[in-house]
């Protein structure tokens, strides 16, 4: 019987946020009485099984002290290193908890990558994890099934059909980082061009001062279910955006950031977040433990982002009596359920092969044209 890796870190600007992430689950489920493997991605891809318990500043110089480097085998899974003519010694895991923000963490590529090493990740499947990362393809999903949210288009060459001020956002990146307000296209334009987080692509919405963050935490195994309703609390001078730096660069980082939790609005607002997560969650398949922002403009509530994996993984917008443990566990088991399940089946194989005949008559083929 194999263990539960806890997989944390990873080639991504929000790697020292997933090293939090990861080693507040890696405590949740031991002080729950369950063995974990905390797994960390390093900055440089490289693989390394951690000691127990670690703290963050550990991580400060790379890899703790104790640490044990492993190599990921595609079809077989985590060993440790070769020696000699010996094989490496294999690490039985059963599946794994996704903490990783950000990046191939985040994006599916993980998931992809976990697919081949025959070991069920949570915060997939892949192609599912990519549309929670693309703001521009997860707004088009809302707006195709008529769900409300913000207009979002691409930044091109061509004049968006609002007008600014603009909210430009990287296209694949986090909810915060690289996020900046800007009055006009040339602007923005601008930024697109100095700002290293927006270079894989860049989206516009528009600015509506006075709109108030709202975020609702989901679990999806064994049945939907939603947290407690968060209003945060950014300065007035953030200007409604709430930042990187407000949201984990404090003492306590996120779980200690200002907010009103239970959010004071209306019960028909909480109502309708509910709502909407479960419709969004219907037409988009995200499933796991995750969070939706809204954004509440003029008593209209609009979907803004899903994150797939939030910063603690939102455990603290659960009341009480949820148990943590019991919602990271519940994300594994569904996790495991569905492995293998999004593999295609083959369709008639070589049947194409052996209808192909020889590869000089395609050849033949190329360049006929008339």
């Amino acid at each position: 019987m194999g263990q539960l890796a806890i997989v944390f870190g990873g080639p991504s600007p929000e790697h020292d946020i997933s090293i939090l992430t990861g080693l507040l689950s890696e405590r949740v489920l031991r002080d729950a009485g369950h063995d974990v493997v905390p797994l960390y991605w390093t900055r440089t891809g490289d693989w390394v099984q951690c000691p127990p318990r670690a703290e963050a500043k550990d991580f400060l110089q790379g890899a703790p002290k104790g640490s044990t480097k492993l190599e990921a085998v595609l079809g077989s899974g985590f060993q440790t290193p070769k020696k000699g003519l010996g094989g490496g010694k294999p690490v039985a895991l059963d599946a794994a908890l996704n903490c990783c923000h950000g990046g191939a963490g985040e994006n599916g590529g993980l998931n992809a990558v976990f697919d081949q090493l025959g070991i069920p990740l949570t915060g997939g499947p892949a192609p599912i994890a990519a549309l929670g990362m693309d703001k521009l393809a997860f707004g088009a999903v809302l707006q195709a099934n008529g769900i409300p949210t913000l207009p979002r288009v691409a930044l091109s060459d061509l004049a968006p059909s609002f007008d600014g001020p603009y909210i430009v956002k990287p296209r694949f990146g986090g909810s915060s980082i690289g996020i900046e307000v800007v009055e006009d296209l040339d602007t923005a334009r601008a930024l697109a061009k100095t700002s290293v987080h927006l270079r894989q692509g860049v989206v516009l919405e528009p600015f509506s001062k006075g709109a108030v963050d709202l975020n609702l935490a989901y679990s999806t195994y064994p049945e939907l279910r939603t947290s407690l309703l968060e209003k945060p609390l950014a300065p007035a001078a953030a200007e409604g955006i709430y930042s990187y730096g407000q949201k984990y660069l404090q003492t306590d980082g996120l779980v200690a950031a200002p907010r009103e939790l239970p959010a004071q609005v209306p019960d028909a607002v909480t109502k309708e977040a509910e709502r909407l997560t479960k419709a969004v969650l219907d037409v988009t398949g995200v499933r796991g433990v995750g969070r939706l922002d809204f954004l509440l403009i003029d008593d209209v509530l609009h979907v803004n982002e899903v994150n797939t994996i939030p910063g603690s993984m939102s455990l603290y917008l659960w009341p009480s009596s949820v148990s943590a443990a019991e919602l990271l566990l519940g994300a594994v088991e569904e996790a495991k359920a569905a492995f293998g399940r999004s593999e295609p089946a083959p369709f008639e194989p070589g049947a194409a092969l052996r209808a192909a005949g020889g590869m000089a008559g395609k050849l033949g083929q190329i360049g006929q044209a008339s």
